[in-house]
């Protein structure tokens, strides 16, 4: 098997991390950037990958989806949005370690996420999502007895989206909002770091759970799960996960076509 643009795949072990296999993934990752800046195709569709591999490979940036961002020629906001059924996820914070979270929380960071699901969710044909916006600490901060950050941050980030005509609530407690989100309250929640959002739509759906790297001019999809190296060569992984981010990826190729968006 060769890469586009004819490079050999390398002899890497399979199920474990490497600089070499990190290479490879990279070099994946800049041929179907170009492919898609040169309109040859209209979006892709890759499969997990680990993070540890592309940054022993070289990787400075904090993910894929900063590596992208770039090549495409992307400047503005960008963000990580699971997937999984009708229930969307968006996050303002993401592969960050867990201490810096609080300082990274924004008012501006939380309108961002918000305007930016709400976008993606009428892309894809929902009009006027529910959004819900999730809180940082216990209770929602317990009317700032447990945190201040409800008060001083994210409910402003949240009246700004509503004040854009955005159908947006919250914050509210992330213990309890993926209850009432997966009754079908609403259509999108946006919590404020990686697991808040990661283990509530992994537990409703990990064999159908997609990431979309939701700010790019171009769809690009992956499943929601990780690379599973324990039973990587076994041949009992689900297809289900990246069945849906094709699906998903055709669908938003489509809406972004009839649009009459332009390539590159």
């Amino acid at each position: 098997m060769t890469l586009i643009g004819g490079k050999d795949v390398p002899d890497v072990p399979m199920g474990k991390v490497s600089a070499d296999a990190g290479r490879y993934v990279l070099d994946c990752l800049r041929s179907a950037a170009g492919a898609l800046r040169r309109g040859e195709i209209d979006a892709f569709v890759f499969a997990p990958l680990n993070k540890q591999a592309l940054k022993m490979a070289g990787m400075c940036a904090e993910d894929e989806l900063r590596y992208l961002a770039p090549l495409l020629g992307h400047a503005g906001y960008c963000s990580e949005i699971n997937i999984c059924g009708g229930l969307w996820t968006s996050r303002v914070t993401s592969h960050v370690p867990l201490r810096e979270v609080a300082d990274l929380i924004t008012a501006d960071r939380v309108h961002e996420a918000t305007q930016l699901i709400h976008r993606e969710l009428e892309a894809n044909g929902v009009a006027s999502p529910r959004i819900a916006v999730a809180a940082l600490n216990p209770h929602a901060g317990e009317g700032g007895l447990l945190g201040t950050e409800e008060a001083a941050v994210i409910g402003p980030g949240v009246a700004r989206a509503r004040a854009e005509g955005i159908n947006a609530a919250g914050p509210f407690p992330a213990d309890t909002i993926f209850v009432a989100a997966s009754r079908g309250d609403f259509d999108a929640v946006v919590t404020m770091y990686h697991d808040q959002g990661q283990i509530a739509t992994k537990l409703l759906g990990f064999d159908r759970g997609v990431t979309l790297l939701a700010g790019l001019p171009y769809p690009i999809t992956t499943p929601a799960h990780g690379t599973a190296f324990d039973i990587a060569g076994k041949g009992i992984a689900s297809t289900g996960a990246i069945e849906q981010a094709f699906a998903t990826a055709v669908r938003l190729a489509q809406t972004r076509l009839r649009s009459g968006c332009s390539q590159g």
